[in-house]
């Protein structure tokens, strides 16, 4: 288990809502497995989605937004380390109720 979990570095999220879905005020979330390695990169060909926001679209964009993460590597005992972790996205529209 590490001392000290990852932190995303990127300034903004890269998740990027899917058009037609913010067109339709369409909101969800999406969980994701990561796999954070130990330069904090994170391995897209592990990600997963394991809560579905109900919308294959806004999983797809979460997925493909994630591969553009990057983190702080996690540490166990100040070195570097691999974890997975849970990641939520949060897919908001500024105008929806």
């Amino acid at each position: 288990k590490p001392d000290s979990m990852p932190r995303m570095l990127n300034a903004e999220p890269p998740f990027r809502y899917p058009a037609s879905l913010y067109d339709r005020k369409v909101q969800g979330n999406v969980t994701l497995r990561l796999f954070i390695d130990s330069t904090g990169r994170v391995w897209p060909e592990s990600t997963l989605v394991t809560e579905s926001s109900g919308y294959p679209a806004l999983d797809s964009a979460a997925i493909v937004g994630s591969d553009a993460l990057r983190f702080t590597p996690p540490t166990s005992g100040g070195a570097p380390m691999n974890v997975r972790v849970a990641f939520p996205v949060f897919f908001r529209h500024p105008e929806a109720k």
